[in-house]
Protein backbone atom coordinates (compact mmCIF):
# COMPACT_ATOMS: atom_id res chain seq x y z
CA UNK A 1 0.00 0.00 0.00
CA UNK A 2 2.81 2.43 1.20
CA UNK A 3 4.22 2.21 -2.29
CA UNK A 4 1.81 3.66 -4.12
CA UNK A 5 0.15 5.94 -0.93
CA UNK A 6 3.77 8.00 -0.40
CA UNK A 7 4.41 9.29 -3.97
CA UNK A 8 0.54 10.08 -4.72
CA UNK A 9 0.37 11.54 -1.41
CA UNK A 10 3.48 13.58 -2.27
CA UNK A 11 1.48 14.91 -5.54
CA UNK A 12 -1.29 16.04 -3.61
CA UNK A 13 0.57 17.58 -0.92
CA UNK A 14 2.72 19.39 -3.31
CA UNK A 15 -0.49 20.54 -5.30
CA UNK A 16 -1.85 21.99 -1.56
CA UNK A 17 1.14 23.70 -0.76
CA UNK A 18 0.74 25.66 -3.89
CA UNK A 19 -3.04 26.47 -3.18
CA UNK A 20 -1.95 27.27 0.61
CA UNK A 21 1.58 29.19 0.36
CA UNK A 22 -0.06 32.71 -0.94
CA UNK A 23 -2.65 32.66 1.44
CA UNK A 24 -1.87 33.59 4.89
CA UNK A 25 0.06 36.68 2.87
CA UNK A 26 -1.70 37.35 -0.21
CA UNK A 27 -4.58 39.58 0.99
CA UNK A 28 -2.04 42.15 2.06
CA UNK A 29 0.81 41.91 -0.65
CA UNK A 30 -1.85 41.71 -3.26
CA UNK A 31 -3.11 45.28 -2.44
CA UNK A 32 0.17 46.61 -3.80
CA UNK A 33 -0.02 45.13 -6.94
CA UNK A 34 -0.90 47.86 -10.15
CA UNK A 35 -4.49 48.23 -10.35
CA UNK A 36 -5.15 46.21 -7.15
CA UNK A 37 -8.34 47.15 -4.29
CA UNK A 38 -9.69 44.42 -2.21
CA UNK A 39 -12.52 42.98 -4.39
CA UNK A 40 -10.28 41.74 -7.04
CA UNK A 41 -7.70 40.61 -4.21
CA UNK A 42 -10.82 38.70 -2.79
CA UNK A 43 -11.63 37.49 -6.78
CA UNK A 44 -7.39 36.53 -6.87
CA UNK A 45 -8.05 34.24 -4.00
CA UNK A 46 -11.20 33.00 -5.32
CA UNK A 47 -9.93 32.30 -9.21
CA UNK A 48 -8.36 29.54 -9.08
CA UNK A 49 -11.08 28.00 -7.29
CA UNK A 50 -12.95 28.62 -10.16
CA UNK A 51 -11.08 26.63 -12.90
CA UNK A 52 -10.98 23.98 -10.40
CA UNK A 53 -14.60 23.82 -9.83
CA UNK A 54 -14.73 23.57 -13.98
CA UNK A 55 -12.48 20.93 -15.18
CA UNK A 56 -12.56 18.77 -11.61
CA UNK A 57 -15.08 16.47 -12.95
CA UNK A 58 -13.94 16.97 -16.96
CA UNK A 59 -10.42 15.40 -15.52
CA UNK A 60 -12.49 12.76 -13.36
CA UNK A 61 -13.99 11.67 -16.50
CA UNK A 62 -11.31 11.48 -18.28
CA UNK A 63 -9.10 9.51 -16.14
CA UNK A 64 -11.77 6.89 -15.54
CA UNK A 65 -11.88 6.73 -19.00
CA UNK A 66 -8.02 7.39 -20.25
CA UNK A 67 -5.87 6.53 -17.00
CA UNK A 68 -4.81 8.54 -14.01
CA UNK A 69 -1.29 8.79 -14.64
CA UNK A 70 -1.30 10.83 -18.23
CA UNK A 71 -3.78 12.72 -16.85
CA UNK A 72 -2.09 13.96 -13.79
CA UNK A 73 0.63 14.65 -16.04
CA UNK A 74 -1.63 16.81 -18.04
CA UNK A 75 -2.23 18.71 -15.47
CA UNK A 76 0.92 19.36 -13.47
CA UNK A 77 1.74 20.65 -16.78
CA UNK A 78 -0.75 23.32 -17.02
CA UNK A 79 -0.11 24.14 -12.97
CA UNK A 80 3.65 24.83 -13.69
CA UNK A 81 2.33 27.89 -16.81
CA UNK A 82 0.32 29.38 -14.39
CA UNK A 83 2.77 29.41 -11.98
CA UNK A 84 5.07 30.97 -13.80
CA UNK A 85 2.84 33.91 -15.23
CA UNK A 86 1.82 34.56 -11.88
CA UNK A 87 5.71 35.05 -10.39
CA UNK A 88 6.20 37.66 -13.18
CA UNK A 89 2.62 40.01 -12.67
CA UNK A 90 3.02 42.99 -11.77
CA UNK A 91 -0.46 44.00 -11.68
CA UNK A 92 -3.08 42.41 -10.24
CA UNK A 93 -5.10 41.47 -13.52
CA UNK A 94 -1.77 39.04 -14.48
CA UNK A 95 -1.81 37.64 -11.44
CA UNK A 96 -5.55 36.79 -11.62
CA UNK A 97 -4.56 35.13 -15.39
CA UNK A 98 -2.04 32.99 -13.95
CA UNK A 99 -4.37 31.93 -10.69
CA UNK A 100 -6.87 30.88 -13.38
CA UNK A 101 -4.91 28.86 -15.69
CA UNK A 102 -3.19 27.38 -12.59
CA UNK A 103 -6.61 26.36 -11.64
CA UNK A 104 -6.94 24.62 -14.79
CA UNK A 105 -4.67 21.75 -13.87
CA UNK A 106 -7.35 20.34 -11.49
CA UNK A 107 -6.04 16.75 -10.68
CA UNK A 108 -7.17 16.64 -6.88
CA UNK A 109 -9.80 14.38 -7.47
CA UNK A 110 -8.04 11.85 -9.81
CA UNK A 111 -4.83 11.94 -7.57
CA UNK A 112 -7.14 10.60 -4.77
CA UNK A 113 -9.38 8.54 -7.07
CA UNK A 114 -5.56 6.68 -7.75
CA UNK A 115 -4.97 6.34 -4.19
CA UNK A 116 -8.56 4.32 -3.99
CA UNK A 117 -8.05 2.22 -7.01
CA UNK A 118 -4.41 0.69 -5.21
CA UNK A 119 -6.46 0.10 -1.63
CA UNK A 120 -8.53 -1.86 0.09
CA UNK A 121 -11.11 -0.09 1.64
CA UNK A 122 -10.75 -1.10 4.60
CA UNK A 123 -7.35 0.15 4.97
CA UNK A 124 -8.43 2.89 2.71
CA UNK A 125 -9.13 5.20 5.65
CA UNK A 126 -5.15 4.64 6.79
CA UNK A 127 -4.03 5.35 3.02
CA UNK A 128 -6.32 8.71 3.19
CA UNK A 129 -5.25 9.70 6.28
CA UNK A 130 -1.78 9.38 5.38
CA UNK A 131 -2.67 11.94 2.10
CA UNK A 132 -4.83 13.90 4.64
CA UNK A 133 -1.42 13.75 7.20
CA UNK A 134 0.14 15.24 4.01
CA UNK A 135 -2.01 18.00 3.11
CA UNK A 136 -1.69 18.76 6.63
CA UNK A 137 2.25 18.74 6.66
CA UNK A 138 2.07 21.24 3.37
CA UNK A 139 -1.08 23.41 5.36
CA UNK A 140 1.75 23.87 8.19
CA UNK A 141 4.81 24.14 5.90
CA UNK A 142 3.03 26.92 4.14
CA UNK A 143 2.03 28.76 7.10
CA UNK A 144 5.64 29.16 8.35
CA UNK A 145 7.68 29.83 4.74
CA UNK A 146 4.81 31.93 3.02
CA UNK A 147 5.43 35.10 6.11
CA UNK A 148 9.55 34.75 5.99
CA UNK A 149 9.90 34.02 2.05
CA UNK A 150 7.42 36.72 1.05
CA UNK A 151 8.99 39.21 3.35
CA UNK A 152 12.50 38.50 1.94
CA UNK A 153 12.23 37.75 -1.82
CA UNK A 154 9.02 38.70 -2.62
CA UNK A 155 5.43 37.21 -3.65
CA UNK A 156 6.97 35.68 -6.35
CA UNK A 157 9.31 33.15 -4.47
CA UNK A 158 5.97 31.69 -3.93
CA UNK A 159 5.17 30.95 -7.24
CA UNK A 160 8.63 29.37 -8.32
CA UNK A 161 8.53 27.42 -5.52
CA UNK A 162 5.45 25.76 -6.29
CA UNK A 163 6.15 25.62 -10.25
CA UNK A 164 9.38 23.88 -8.91
CA UNK A 165 7.91 21.53 -6.71
CA UNK A 166 5.51 20.23 -9.33
CA UNK A 167 8.02 19.88 -11.96
CA UNK A 168 9.34 17.67 -8.98
CA UNK A 169 6.35 15.47 -9.18
CA UNK A 170 5.91 14.88 -12.69
CA UNK A 171 9.76 12.77 -11.95
CA UNK A 172 7.89 11.32 -9.36
CA UNK A 173 4.69 10.14 -10.65
CA UNK A 174 7.08 8.13 -13.67
CA UNK A 175 9.62 6.84 -11.38
CA UNK A 176 8.04 6.05 -7.93
CA UNK A 177 4.63 6.18 -8.65
CA UNK A 178 3.65 2.30 -9.90
CA UNK A 179 1.31 0.95 -12.37
CA UNK A 180 -2.34 1.85 -12.60
CA UNK A 181 -4.80 -1.09 -11.09
CA UNK A 182 -7.64 -1.73 -12.68
CA UNK A 183 -11.25 -2.38 -12.13
CA UNK A 184 -14.07 -4.20 -13.72
CA UNK A 185 -17.48 -3.30 -13.69
CA UNK A 186 -20.84 -5.19 -14.63
CA UNK A 187 -22.98 -2.38 -13.88
CA UNK A 188 -23.22 1.01 -16.25
CA UNK A 189 -22.49 4.29 -14.78
CA UNK A 190 -24.46 6.33 -12.94
CA UNK A 191 -25.73 9.62 -15.07
CA UNK A 192 -24.05 12.66 -13.89
CA UNK A 193 -26.89 14.37 -12.51
CA UNK A 194 -28.14 11.11 -10.53
CA UNK A 195 -24.58 10.96 -8.99
CA UNK A 196 -25.09 14.28 -7.93
CA UNK A 197 -28.21 13.54 -6.44
CA UNK A 198 -27.05 10.55 -4.32
CA UNK A 199 -27.62 11.96 -0.56
CA UNK A 200 -24.55 11.14 1.09
CA UNK A 201 -22.27 12.07 -1.67
CA UNK A 202 -24.32 15.75 -1.94
CA UNK A 203 -23.79 16.20 1.92
CA UNK A 204 -19.91 15.78 1.56
CA UNK A 205 -19.48 17.95 -1.78
CA UNK A 206 -21.88 20.40 1.01
CA UNK A 207 -19.15 19.69 3.53
CA UNK A 208 -16.08 20.17 1.52
CA UNK A 209 -17.43 23.66 0.06
CA UNK A 210 -18.39 24.44 3.61
CA UNK A 211 -15.21 23.67 4.87
CA UNK A 212 -13.21 25.35 1.78
CA UNK A 213 -15.10 28.30 1.79
CA UNK A 214 -14.34 29.22 5.53
CA UNK A 215 -10.87 28.53 4.83
CA UNK A 216 -10.77 31.57 1.95
CA UNK A 217 -12.67 33.55 3.74
CA UNK A 218 -10.29 33.04 6.82
CA UNK A 219 -7.26 33.82 5.00
CA UNK A 220 -8.83 36.95 3.81
CA UNK A 221 -9.22 38.41 7.18
CA UNK A 222 -6.61 36.69 9.42
CA UNK A 223 -3.44 38.83 7.38
CA UNK A 224 -5.81 41.68 7.18
CA UNK A 225 -7.14 42.22 10.95
CA UNK A 226 -3.86 41.11 12.60
CA UNK A 227 -1.82 43.83 10.67
CA UNK A 228 -4.08 46.75 9.65
CA UNK A 229 -6.52 46.37 12.89
CA UNK A 230 -4.44 45.56 15.73
CA UNK A 231 -1.16 46.97 13.76
CA UNK A 232 0.82 43.92 13.56
CA UNK A 233 3.59 43.45 11.13
CA UNK A 234 3.41 41.29 8.24
CA UNK A 235 7.10 39.60 8.60
CA UNK A 236 5.83 38.24 12.43
CA UNK A 237 2.19 36.99 10.68
CA UNK A 238 4.34 33.24 10.99
CA UNK A 239 4.00 33.48 14.47
CA UNK A 240 0.38 33.24 15.10
CA UNK A 241 0.54 30.73 12.19
CA UNK A 242 2.98 28.89 13.60
CA UNK A 243 1.32 28.59 17.31
CA UNK A 244 -1.75 27.71 15.49
CA UNK A 245 -0.05 25.15 13.36
CA UNK A 246 1.19 23.13 16.59
CA UNK A 247 -2.39 22.82 17.56
CA UNK A 248 -3.82 22.00 14.02
CA UNK A 249 -0.86 19.40 13.86
CA UNK A 250 -2.61 17.73 16.80
CA UNK A 251 -6.39 17.98 15.90
CA UNK A 252 -4.66 16.06 12.75
CA UNK A 253 -3.43 13.21 14.59
CA UNK A 254 -6.17 12.75 16.58
CA UNK A 255 -8.87 13.39 13.31
CA UNK A 256 -6.64 10.48 11.32
CA UNK A 257 -6.38 8.18 14.25
CA UNK A 258 -9.96 8.46 15.56
CA UNK A 259 -11.98 9.20 12.43
CA UNK A 260 -11.53 5.44 11.42
CA UNK A 261 -10.21 3.41 13.97
CA UNK A 262 -13.01 4.07 16.36
CA UNK A 263 -16.26 5.00 13.10
CA UNK A 264 -16.25 8.63 14.54
CA UNK A 265 -15.59 10.30 11.04
CA UNK A 266 -19.44 11.60 11.32
CA UNK A 267 -18.89 12.79 15.03
CA UNK A 268 -15.50 14.74 14.08
CA UNK A 269 -17.01 16.40 10.97
CA UNK A 270 -19.88 17.80 13.62
CA UNK A 271 -17.38 18.52 15.77
CA UNK A 272 -15.18 20.68 13.29
CA UNK A 273 -18.52 22.59 12.23
CA UNK A 274 -18.47 23.76 16.08
CA UNK A 275 -15.07 24.90 16.32
CA UNK A 276 -15.16 26.71 12.87
CA UNK A 277 -18.27 28.94 14.53
CA UNK A 278 -16.41 29.28 17.68
CA UNK A 279 -13.61 30.80 15.64
CA UNK A 280 -16.25 32.78 13.62
CA UNK A 281 -17.16 34.56 16.97
CA UNK A 282 -13.86 35.02 18.30
CA UNK A 283 -13.14 37.13 14.76
CA UNK A 284 -16.37 38.93 15.34
CA UNK A 285 -15.95 39.77 19.18
CA UNK A 286 -12.16 40.01 19.33
CA UNK A 287 -10.87 43.88 20.56
CA UNK A 288 -7.65 42.55 21.07
CA UNK A 289 -4.78 41.17 19.46
CA UNK A 290 -4.92 37.67 21.80
CA UNK A 291 -8.69 36.99 21.62
CA UNK A 292 -8.42 37.04 17.43
CA UNK A 293 -5.48 34.95 17.88
CA UNK A 294 -7.22 32.80 20.07
CA UNK A 295 -9.76 32.56 16.65
CA UNK A 296 -7.19 31.44 14.71
CA UNK A 297 -6.28 29.08 17.04
CA UNK A 298 -9.31 27.86 16.61
CA UNK A 299 -10.50 27.76 13.08
CA UNK A 300 -6.80 25.61 12.55
CA UNK A 301 -7.87 23.12 14.98
CA UNK A 302 -11.22 22.61 13.16
CA UNK A 303 -10.19 22.80 9.68
CA UNK A 304 -7.33 20.28 10.72
CA UNK A 305 -9.69 17.58 12.47
CA UNK A 306 -11.48 17.43 9.12
CA UNK A 307 -8.26 16.84 6.91
CA UNK A 308 -7.52 13.88 7.19
CA UNK A 309 -11.16 11.71 7.32
CA UNK A 310 -12.81 13.84 4.47
CA UNK A 311 -11.59 12.29 1.40
CA UNK A 312 -11.73 8.85 2.89
CA UNK A 313 -15.41 9.33 3.96
CA UNK A 314 -16.64 10.70 0.46
CA UNK A 315 -14.49 7.99 -1.56
CA UNK A 316 -16.78 5.39 0.76
CA UNK A 317 -19.84 6.62 -1.02
CA UNK A 318 -18.87 6.36 -4.33
CA UNK A 319 -18.79 3.22 -6.69
CA UNK A 320 -15.52 1.61 -7.57
CA UNK A 321 -16.03 2.56 -11.91
CA UNK A 322 -17.12 5.95 -10.64
CA UNK A 323 -14.67 7.39 -8.18
CA UNK A 324 -13.42 9.55 -10.48
CA UNK A 325 -15.81 11.33 -11.44
CA UNK A 326 -17.23 11.46 -7.61
CA UNK A 327 -14.11 12.63 -6.44
CA UNK A 328 -14.00 15.27 -9.04
CA UNK A 329 -17.38 16.41 -8.18
CA UNK A 330 -16.23 16.42 -4.58
CA UNK A 331 -13.07 18.17 -4.75
CA UNK A 332 -15.30 20.68 -7.68
CA UNK A 333 -17.40 21.64 -4.70
CA UNK A 334 -15.06 22.17 -2.05
CA UNK A 335 -12.61 24.66 -4.72
CA UNK A 336 -16.29 25.97 -5.44
CA UNK A 337 -16.51 26.84 -2.14
CA UNK A 338 -12.80 28.86 -2.27
CA UNK A 339 -14.25 30.66 -5.12
CA UNK A 340 -17.04 31.90 -3.34
CA UNK A 341 -15.47 32.25 -0.28
CA UNK A 342 -12.70 34.37 -1.88
CA UNK A 343 -15.21 37.02 -3.64
CA UNK A 344 -17.98 37.13 -0.87
CA UNK A 345 -14.95 38.06 1.37
CA UNK A 346 -14.15 40.50 -0.53
CA UNK A 347 -17.62 42.37 -1.32
CA UNK A 348 -18.39 41.68 2.34
CA UNK A 349 -15.34 43.71 3.69
CA UNK A 350 -15.83 46.23 1.18
CA UNK A 351 -19.14 47.52 1.55
CA UNK A 352 -20.06 45.81 5.75
CA UNK A 353 -17.63 45.50 8.72
CA UNK A 354 -15.61 42.30 9.78
CA UNK A 355 -18.68 41.84 12.05
CA UNK A 356 -21.26 41.32 9.48
CA UNK A 357 -18.67 39.13 7.44
CA UNK A 358 -18.55 36.65 10.18
CA UNK A 359 -22.21 36.64 11.61
CA UNK A 360 -22.69 36.03 7.65
CA UNK A 361 -20.58 32.69 7.60
CA UNK A 362 -21.68 31.74 11.26
CA UNK A 363 -25.35 31.11 10.08
CA UNK A 364 -24.38 29.56 7.00
CA UNK A 365 -22.53 26.91 9.66
CA UNK A 366 -25.61 26.16 11.60
CA UNK A 367 -27.58 25.46 8.35
CA UNK A 368 -24.29 23.06 7.56
CA UNK A 369 -24.66 21.61 11.06
CA UNK A 370 -28.66 20.80 10.83
CA UNK A 371 -27.57 19.26 7.29
CA UNK A 372 -25.23 16.42 8.78
CA UNK A 373 -27.81 15.16 10.57
CA UNK A 374 -28.75 13.02 7.47
CA UNK A 375 -25.25 11.43 6.65
CA UNK A 376 -24.89 8.27 7.07
CA UNK A 377 -22.19 6.51 9.24
CA UNK A 378 -19.67 5.56 6.86
CA UNK A 379 -18.91 2.90 8.92
CA UNK A 380 -21.98 0.97 8.10
CA UNK A 381 -20.46 0.09 4.60
CA UNK A 382 -18.46 -3.06 4.29
CA UNK A 383 -16.69 -5.31 1.60
CA UNK A 384 -16.45 -8.69 1.18
CA UNK A 385 -13.77 -10.34 -0.72
CA UNK A 386 -13.53 -13.31 -2.88
CA UNK A 387 -10.45 -14.95 -4.41
CA UNK A 388 -10.44 -14.96 -8.23
CA UNK A 389 -10.68 -19.06 -8.48
CA UNK A 390 -14.18 -18.98 -7.08
CA UNK A 391 -16.75 -19.42 -9.68
CA UNK A 392 -19.67 -17.40 -8.23
CA UNK A 393 -22.53 -16.16 -9.46
CA UNK A 394 -23.19 -12.53 -8.89
CA UNK A 395 -26.05 -12.17 -10.10
CA UNK A 396 -27.79 -13.73 -7.36
CA UNK A 397 -27.58 -10.89 -5.46
CA UNK A 398 -28.77 -7.78 -7.58
CA UNK A 399 -31.77 -7.69 -6.25
CA UNK A 400 -30.95 -7.53 -2.62
CA UNK A 401 -31.89 -4.83 -0.18
CA UNK A 402 -28.50 -3.42 1.07
CA UNK A 403 -26.02 -4.54 -1.77
CA UNK A 404 -24.13 -1.35 -2.99
CA UNK A 405 -22.33 -3.31 -5.68
CA UNK A 406 -20.07 -6.25 -7.00
CA UNK A 407 -17.22 -5.72 -8.63
CA UNK A 408 -13.43 -7.21 -9.94
CA UNK A 409 -10.14 -6.04 -9.24
CA UNK A 410 -6.73 -7.45 -10.60
CA UNK A 411 -6.82 -9.07 -6.64
CA UNK A 412 -10.18 -10.57 -6.34
CA UNK A 413 -13.81 -10.50 -6.44
CA UNK A 414 -15.47 -6.87 -4.15
CA UNK A 415 -18.97 -7.02 -2.40
CA UNK A 416 -20.09 -3.87 -0.87
CA UNK A 417 -22.55 -4.00 1.05
CA UNK A 418 -24.83 -1.46 3.36
CA UNK A 419 -24.22 -3.59 7.03
CA UNK A 420 -27.59 -2.22 8.84
CA UNK A 421 -29.58 -3.68 5.59
CA UNK A 422 -27.35 -7.41 4.87
CA UNK A 423 -25.23 -8.89 6.78
CA UNK A 424 -22.40 -11.05 5.35
CA UNK A 425 -23.93 -14.78 5.97
CA UNK A 426 -26.83 -13.72 4.31
CA UNK A 427 -24.50 -12.66 1.18
CA UNK A 428 -22.44 -15.85 1.55
CA UNK A 429 -25.55 -18.13 1.92
CA UNK A 430 -26.75 -16.97 -1.08
CA UNK A 431 -23.77 -17.48 -3.23
CA UNK A 432 -23.50 -20.78 -2.41
CA UNK A 433 -27.25 -21.40 -3.20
Amino acid sequence: MLKSVLPLSFIIGSRFFGIFIILPVISVYALELNYSNEFLVGVLIGVYALTQVIFQIPFGYISDRFGRKITLLFGLLIFIVGALICANATDIYTMILGRFIQGAGAIGGVATAMISDSTKEEVRGKAMAIMGAFIGISFALSMLVAPVMSAKFGLSSLFYISAALSLFCIILLYTAVPKESKTWHEEEKTPFFKLLSNKNLFLMNTTNFMQKMLMSVAFFIIPIALVHNFGGSKDELWKIYAVSTVFGFIAMGLGGAMGEKRGLGKHLLILGIVLFIASYLFFALANSEIVFCIGVVLFFVGFNMHEPIMQSIASKFAKANEKGAALGVFNSSGFMGSFIGGVGAGVLLKYFDLDVLCAVFIALCIIWLVLLRWLDNPVIFKNLYFGLDQVLDFELLKDEKGLIEYYKTSANFVVKYNSTLITEERIREILKA
